[in-house]
């Protein structure tokens, strides 16, 4: 196994405070929508088990991070992009408290991503070319096939 680079694990850090602040935003939702503060009940409901499932699926890429997984390598950009789309959107719309640790949390992470160190940790290993079998390796023998005769015809 590959050694993982310390900017790794902090990509990992900022992916997991990220479900953690979602995780948090899903529960004052889940307390939002039980209160009817929610514009329609089930759209808060919605928003909750979204909120929470996004959570979750995010907490699994951090560790896929942690771990130095290949295939966590995308859900992690890709994340990162949608948090620095939402943090943009919360700064927009004065709410600062969310936005800016969003926006910072997406920045940072998205970094330590692309850098060298990380980018080598989550590649993939090539795979082995495929080698033909050895002339001297003995091949079984095909059997012929029964020639094909062609259908009787109707008259």
């Amino acid at each position: 196994m590959q050694d993982r680079p310390v900017v790794l694990l902090g990509a990992a850090g900022a992916q997991a405070a990220e479900a953690a602040g979602l995780v948090i935003a899903s529960a004052l939702s889940a307390l939002d929508t039980a209160a009817g503060k929610s514009y329609h009940v089930s759209s808060g409901i919605a928003l909750t088990v979204i909120g929470f499932a996004t959570a979750a699926f995010l907490a699994v890429v951090a560790l896929g991070l942690a771990r130095a997984r290949p295939w966590s390598r995308t859900p992690a950009l890709l994340s990162q992009l949608f948090t620095l789309i939402a943090g943009i959107i919360l700064l927009q719309g004065h709410r600062a408290e969310w936005g800016a640790p969003a926006v910072v949390l997406a920045l940072a992470a998205s970094a330590a991503l692309l850098v060298p160190p990380s980018l080598q940790a989550l590649a993939r290993e090539p795979r082995a070319p495929q080698t033909p079998p050895a002339p001297d390796a003995p091949r079984t023998p095909r059997t012929p096939r029964a020639p094909r005769t062609p259908p009787a015809s109707r008259g």
